[in-house]
């Protein structure tokens, strides 16, 4: 009988189902909230238990994402702070809201993996006691959900993270320990803006607007409306980065910096010189959407992320009965709409928050059918985790994905596609 060791080295691996007492993990601690790249170091902690319901993977490759640049920084929350007032006691953050790895251990009352399971991770977390979860209803919408890794600590940037058993789906085999770590977060969350808010789902033939098309979101949604036989429209800030969706499956890509009216609408607009002029130019924008898509064809669904300087253009271009889906605000929080091409046209403006179990097991289903491609564009060490999330932070990041090697072997280390 193998004896349980002490502690095995960052790329190595126990046999399977024998944890170590302790791990090497990327922590954020208080006292270095600031740029990444100083923020994270590694520390070696006590490898966590998994609860009743929980399972312990053994982390293989870790996707990134900008919620541990935020992690890092301690803006716009303090997330150990937030915990430590919710009851909890550990003085550190361990990120990481994406991973492929294998199952070591699990709960007594674990049923849908078991012990050597191949998997990746999704990050939606709640209480199966929460009444919303026991009632059957959205578990997105319950007071206890959580993302894992960021709201909750564990996550994905240590060689044993916990996790709850509903969050592990199959590994699709044919990609790498490290493209399988990339795509899940992204992908989830943009499978659930295009196909959870009925009626206005992409169906066969809608055009879909979509804002960073060659980011890790907008990677994920060009291939998704495309696997629909949807029309998916790119936006990009750059012409290096039109090949790239094209590629993906895009109709067309647009430049915006073709355009200049973007930013949030003022008190101005109520007048009639402002209202004309900045209605010229947001029409000079749905024709550049014309020119991809056929005149007339307005887009279904406007795939939303920047908020302040694009919202307003999202919502005038959108067609009437359509929906301007948006999940984050990159580009600030404080979003303003002309309400007359809101009520008047019947448009809807739709929050959405990562995704369920039904959207993630949707989204893994298209990629181990291989029409949604993780997008991987540069693999990591495991001792340049605070890098990867500065070159995020810096906005200097690759198109696509990216993920760092924790168990898993450096063949793709490096590895630009």
């Amino acid at each position: 009988m193998n004896e349980r060791p002490e502690i095995v080295p960052v790329g190595e691996l126990p046999p399977v189902g024998i944890v170590p007492r302790k791990m090497h993990a990327q922590l954020i601690r208080p006292e270095r909230y600031g740029e990444p790249d100083q923020a994270f170091q590694d520390e070696i902690i006590d490898t966590p238990a998994p609860g009743p319901d929980e399972v312990l993977v053994a982390v293989m490759a870790a996707g990134v994402n900008y919620n541990n640049v935020w992690a890092a920084l301690g803006y716009p929350v303090n997330v150990i702070a937030a915990r430590n007032k919710a009851g909890e006691t550990e003085q550190f953050h361990i990120g990481g809201s994406d991973a492929s790895g294998i199952v070591y251990q699990v709960g007594s009352d674990v049923q849908n993996v078991k012990v050597g399971d191949e998997v990746v991770i999704h990050c939606g977390t709640w209480s199966r006691e929460d009444p919303h979860v026991k009632a059957g209803l959205d578990p997105m919408f319950a007071p206890s959900q959580r993302i894992w890794g960021y709201e909750t600590n564990w996550g994905s940037f240590a060689q044993f993270t916990r996790v709850q058993a509903h969050q592990c789906l199959p590994r699709p085999r044919h990609l790498s320990w490290e493209e399988s770590a990339a795509y899940m977060l992204v992908g989830a969350t943009a499978y659930r803006m295009l196909h959870h808010w009925t009626p206005n789902v992409v169906s066969k033939d809608d055009v879909v607007l979509i804002w960073g098309g060659a980011g890790g979101l907008g990677a994920m949604a060009i291939q998704i409306v495309k696997a629909a036989d949807g029309i998916p429209v790119a936006i990009v800030s750059s012409e290096d980065k039109r090949e790239f969706c094209m590629n993906l499956g895009a109709a067309g890509v647009i430049n915006r910096k073709d355009f200049d009216h973007w930013g949030p609408l003022t008190s101005e607009i109520n007048e009639t010189e402002h209202f004309v002029e900045w209605t010229k130019k947001a029409r000079d924008f749905g024709k550049a959407i014309w020119d991809i898509a056929g005149k007339g064809n307005n887009p279904k669904i406007v795939f939303e992320h920047p908020g302040e300087s694009t919202l307003p253009s999202s919502m005038f271009v959108c067609e009437t009965g359509g929906m301007v889906v948006i999940c984050a605000g990159t580009t600030g929080f404080k979003a303003s709409v002309d309400l007359r091409y809101l009520w008047m046209r019947q448009k809807r403006l739709q929050g959405s928050h990562f995704a369920n179990d039904e959207n993630c097991k949707g989204l893994n289903d298209l990629v181990i059918a291989k029409k949604v491609d993780p997008c991987l564009s540069r693999t990591f060490q495991w001792n340049e985790t605070g890098t990867a999330h500065q070159l995020m932070k810096n906005n200097q990041h690759p198109s696509g994905n990216m993920s760092i090697l924790v168990g898993a072997p450096a063949a793709n280390l490096g590895r630009h596609t």
